[in-house]
Protein backbone atom coordinates (compact mmCIF):
# COMPACT_ATOMS: atom_id res chain seq x y z
CA UNK A 1 0.00 0.00 0.00
CA UNK A 2 1.46 3.41 -0.63
CA UNK A 3 2.35 5.72 2.12
CA UNK A 4 0.72 9.31 2.09
CA UNK A 5 2.47 12.17 1.65
CA UNK A 6 3.77 14.12 4.65
CA UNK A 7 3.62 17.68 3.06
CA UNK A 8 5.88 18.81 5.59
CA UNK A 9 3.57 18.70 8.56
CA UNK A 10 3.14 17.24 11.52
CA UNK A 11 0.12 14.15 11.15
CA UNK A 12 -2.45 16.68 13.10
CA UNK A 13 -2.37 19.39 10.59
CA UNK A 14 -1.75 17.61 7.82
CA UNK A 15 -5.39 15.51 8.22
CA UNK A 16 -7.01 18.97 9.14
CA UNK A 17 -5.56 20.74 6.13
CA UNK A 18 -6.83 17.85 3.77
CA UNK A 19 -10.16 17.55 5.65
CA UNK A 20 -10.77 21.59 4.59
CA UNK A 21 -9.07 21.01 1.27
CA UNK A 22 -11.43 18.13 0.21
CA UNK A 23 -14.63 20.37 1.89
CA UNK A 24 -13.61 22.97 -0.15
CA UNK A 25 -13.62 21.04 -3.30
CA UNK A 26 -16.77 19.49 -2.95
CA UNK A 27 -18.23 23.07 -1.86
CA UNK A 28 -16.63 25.40 -4.56
CA UNK A 29 -16.05 22.67 -7.28
CA UNK A 30 -12.46 23.89 -8.29
CA UNK A 31 -9.68 24.59 -5.86
CA UNK A 32 -6.34 26.15 -6.94
CA UNK A 33 -3.34 24.27 -4.99
CA UNK A 34 0.13 22.67 -5.45
CA UNK A 35 0.54 19.88 -7.12
CA UNK A 36 1.45 17.33 -4.04
CA UNK A 37 -1.70 18.43 -1.64
CA UNK A 38 -3.61 17.95 -5.08
CA UNK A 39 -2.86 14.83 -5.45
CA UNK A 40 -3.54 13.91 -1.83
CA UNK A 41 -6.62 15.63 -2.27
CA UNK A 42 -8.01 13.92 -5.11
CA UNK A 43 -8.00 10.77 -3.25
CA UNK A 44 -9.79 11.25 -0.48
CA UNK A 45 -12.45 13.33 -2.55
CA UNK A 46 -12.92 10.39 -4.70
CA UNK A 47 -13.68 8.05 -1.84
CA UNK A 48 -15.91 10.80 -0.37
CA UNK A 49 -18.01 10.79 -3.88
CA UNK A 50 -18.14 6.88 -3.84
CA UNK A 51 -19.01 7.09 -0.83
CA UNK A 52 -21.97 9.65 -1.30
CA UNK A 53 -22.94 7.02 -4.20
CA UNK A 54 -24.17 4.43 -1.93
CA UNK A 55 -26.56 7.05 -0.28
CA UNK A 56 -27.55 5.49 2.76
CA UNK A 57 -27.46 6.41 6.27
CA UNK A 58 -23.61 4.82 7.06
CA UNK A 59 -22.28 6.70 4.55
CA UNK A 60 -23.61 9.36 5.12
CA UNK A 61 -22.23 9.52 8.46
CA UNK A 62 -19.08 8.15 7.78
CA UNK A 63 -18.91 11.28 5.32
CA UNK A 64 -20.23 13.22 7.90
CA UNK A 65 -17.15 12.45 10.21
CA UNK A 66 -14.34 13.81 7.03
CA UNK A 67 -16.24 16.66 5.72
CA UNK A 68 -16.42 19.64 8.05
CA UNK A 69 -19.50 21.03 6.73
CA UNK A 70 -23.44 19.50 6.70
CA UNK A 71 -24.40 21.74 4.01
CA UNK A 72 -21.99 20.36 1.97
CA UNK A 73 -22.61 17.06 2.88
CA UNK A 74 -26.25 17.63 1.66
CA UNK A 75 -24.76 18.91 -1.56
CA UNK A 76 -22.54 15.41 -2.08
CA UNK A 77 -25.32 13.80 -1.53
CA UNK A 78 -28.24 15.67 -3.32
CA UNK A 79 -25.94 16.96 -6.63
CA UNK A 80 -22.88 15.80 -6.93
CA UNK A 81 -23.30 12.40 -6.02
CA UNK A 82 -26.21 11.65 -8.58
CA UNK A 83 -24.43 13.30 -11.59
CA UNK A 84 -21.74 10.25 -11.47
CA UNK A 85 -24.19 7.87 -10.96
CA UNK A 86 -23.20 6.18 -14.15
CA UNK A 87 -19.29 6.81 -13.64
CA UNK A 88 -17.01 4.21 -11.92
CA UNK A 89 -14.28 6.52 -10.54
CA UNK A 90 -12.19 9.26 -11.81
CA UNK A 91 -14.89 12.08 -10.34
CA UNK A 92 -11.66 14.70 -10.29
CA UNK A 93 -9.00 15.52 -12.69
CA UNK A 94 -6.13 17.76 -11.81
CA UNK A 95 -5.05 20.82 -13.85
CA UNK A 96 -1.36 22.13 -14.44
CA UNK A 97 -1.22 26.43 -14.50
CA UNK A 98 2.75 26.49 -13.99
CA UNK A 99 4.37 27.49 -10.84
CA UNK A 100 4.49 30.25 -7.99
CA UNK A 101 5.66 33.23 -8.02
CA UNK A 102 7.44 33.28 -4.71
CA UNK A 103 8.93 29.46 -4.21
CA UNK A 104 8.35 28.39 -7.75
CA UNK A 105 6.09 25.49 -6.16
CA UNK A 106 3.95 23.25 -9.73
CA UNK A 107 0.42 25.29 -8.93
CA UNK A 108 -2.58 23.47 -10.10
CA UNK A 109 -6.27 23.72 -10.00
CA UNK A 110 -8.07 20.49 -8.46
CA UNK A 111 -11.93 20.11 -10.34
CA UNK A 112 -14.83 18.15 -10.72
CA UNK A 113 -14.95 16.63 -13.46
Amino acid sequence: MPEQRKLGRPTSHRNLMLRNLVTDLLREGRIKTTDTRAKETKKMAEKMITLAKKGDLHSRRQVLSYVTDETVVKHLFDDVAPKYAERNGGYTRILKIGPRRGDAAEMVYLELV
